[in-house]
């Protein structure tokens, strides 16, 4: 007797979002937007209706703000003060052997590099071209 397998059920789409989301590529943008945005369904939301990362940061309530340069180190140290830093999230890309830090602050905004918003903005749009093809 030849069993049949069993059919796959359906993936809804915050599964889809959550399962493509989970790559290994998306690792930074991810770790970005969970220190950002707990709601997964608005996450996937603001991705969806978003045409750029700095505009999803924007729906998100946060603001993007460019510097030069940020030294991870000395931004740990002003860490947990009032009107300070929330969190440091280093990230280094290696196949560009890129450090692309973010710094999420007490007043909404994060702030970054523009290598660092040009990176998780072309990252932001394969995340999107994945959500938005045919399955």
């Amino acid at each position: 007797m030849i069993k049949e397998p069993l059919p796959a059920q359906a993936e809804t789409a915050q599964e889809r979002f959550e399962r493509i989301l989970s790559q290994a590529p998306f690792e930074g943008l991810r770790a970005i937007l969970h220190r950002i945005c707990r709601d997964e369904e608005a996450l996937r939301n603001g991705v969806l209706s978003a045409g750029t990362y700095e505009e999803l940061v924007s729906r998100i309530g946060y603001k993007v703000t460019l510097t030069k340069q940020i030294h991870v180190q000395d931004s740990y140290s002003k860490m947990g003060l009032p009107g300070g830093i929330k969190a440091v999230l280093p990230y280094y890309d290696i196949p560009t052997q890129s450090s692309l830090p973010t710094v999420v602050n007490s007043d909404a905004t994060l702030t970054t590099t523009a290598k660092a918003a040009a990176f998780f903005n072309g990252l932001f749009g394969e995340l999107k071209r994945q959500l938005t093809a045919p399955v």
